[in-house]
């Protein structure tokens, strides 16, 4: 079976030599027990302890008896990795205790499927002692290195992947279609791939959110999240969305939070100055990943009314994945930027075009830049790599296979 290596894997190795708990957190089928297990497979000399809390007995082994669960699988061992932490309640106070014994002599990873447990249960008993990383789909990044390497190598170097295009073209359309779940990535099948984008939906992601949840009514969730599925890249309306899926608003707002810890979607803030202004305004809502997002929809197409708003969740999704958190712009008057990235003073506008021939800056723009005098801006299109100025603003139009020449600029040093 192709494994294809995952960007975050070199970040996690750098903490293998320290004692913290690495936790691995992200959304059922990304990959990460594939991930963790790899990365095992590489170390020689250590004595390794693999075990799941999808085993039934080895949870309540851990949970009930655990002195003998030390005895059995943290005594002597250099690096013990637990799958599927979620399982357990109270895993958090029971880790710190393990850890405070053992610190330094034995390694722990775990994995979760949610970030609701290390948030919330778990997080309060392992401050200062857990280092955690988020693995999502693929990036497209990661897609290219399954389907081919020397593209995804053009593809990071940036501004010179526009000049290969239409070889990128297939690839980006399937992307944009199915999204980066690992299996549904290696599938080849068109039919086959569909299928899969459900069957990780229905099977996995709609019954945790289910379950952690409490809510007995699986109509009032399907109807709330297809709303959310139809509103991406959209302000959201909160009363609309209530009347739609029935729930009343402390409902919707707790199952709004569940649906980002469990990686379906998430909300993003306003750009203020103020930033207590940013908490009480409206956010808009983006899809960690577009496959998951046609599925529940059933629509599989990026030539419809909503293919711009696929295109910016793309982006939307890219920039996450390079832990880049965006928010958007909007005034009063309607003016708006699709993204405004944060780093440090500086700030950098993004607009994401549908359309392949319109390059013009559109007045929303122009506005944000008269406002905030950003050093730098950027705009997506399918397919143009140009630069220009305005208002003393270097402006860069990019192809959205050209994303990484944007990653370039916002790592650059100031």
């Amino acid at each position: 079976m192709v494994y294809v290596c995952r960007e975050i894997e070199s970040k996690i190795i750098k903490f293998m030599a320290t004692p913290e708990i690495i936790a691995v957190m992200g959304a059922r089928q990304v990959g990460k027990t594939t991930m963790i297990e790899h990365i095992l497979d590489n170390i020689k000399d250590k004595k390794i302890k693999k075990i799941s809390f999808d085993d039934i007995d080895i949870k309540h082994f851990f949970i009930n008896n655990t002195q003998e669960f030390i005895k059995r699988y943290v005594e002597n061992v250099d690096i013990l990795f637990i799958d599927e932490l979620h399982y357990a309640k109270d895993a958090g106070r029971i880790l710190k205790y393990i850890y405070d014994i053992y610190k330094g002599k034995t390694k722990i990873i775990v994995t979760s499927s949610s970030s609701v447990d290390i948030s919330i249960q778990s997080l309060k008993y392992l401050v200062g002692r857990v280092n955690i990383f988020e693995l999502y789909a693929f990036s497209f990044y990661e897609f290219l290195l399954a389907k081919d390497e020397k593209l995804a190598k053009v593809y990071k170097e940036g501004i010179k992947a526009n000049t290969y295009f239409e070889f990128f073209k297939p690839y980006l359309t399937d992307y944009l279609l199915f999204g980066g779940y690992p299996r549904v990535v290696l599938e080849k099948d068109r039919d086959l791939k569909i299928k899969n984008l459900k069957d990780i939906y229905y099977t996995y992601a709609l019954k945790d959110i289910q379950t952690l949840s409490n809510l007995a009514d699986d109509f009032k969730l399907n109807n709330l999240i297809k709303a959310l599925a139809l509103q991406i890249g959209n302000v959201i309306n909160y009363k609309e969305l209530s009347e739609i899926s029935n729930l009343d608003y402390s409902s919707l707002k707790k199952l709004m939070n569940l649906l980002n810890k469990t990686y379906i979607c998430k909300e993003i803030y306003p750009y203020f100055r103020n930033k207590r202004t940013e908490l009480v305004k409206s956010k808009k809502i983006f899809f960690y990943d577009i496959g998951i997002r046609n599925a529940i929809l059933n629509t599989f197409s990026i030539d419809g009314i909503d293919s711009g708003f696929i295109k910016e969740n793309f982006i939307f999704s890219e920039l996450i994945k390079n832990e880049i958190e965006p928010k958007y712009w909007r005034t009063t008057n309607g003016a708006e930027v699709d993204f405004v990235i944060e780093k440090g003073y500086d700030l950098y506008p993004i607009e994401v075009k549908n359309n392949l021939k319109t390059t013009g800056i559109t007045r929303s723009y122009l506005s944000f830049l008269e406002k905030y005098r950003p050093l730098k801006g950027f705009l997506f299109t399918y397919n143009l790599s140009d630069s220009k100025k305005y208002l003393n603003t270097n402006i860069y139009f990019l192809s959205f296979v050209n994303f990484y020449s944007f990653i370039n600029e916002y790592k650059k040093e100031k």
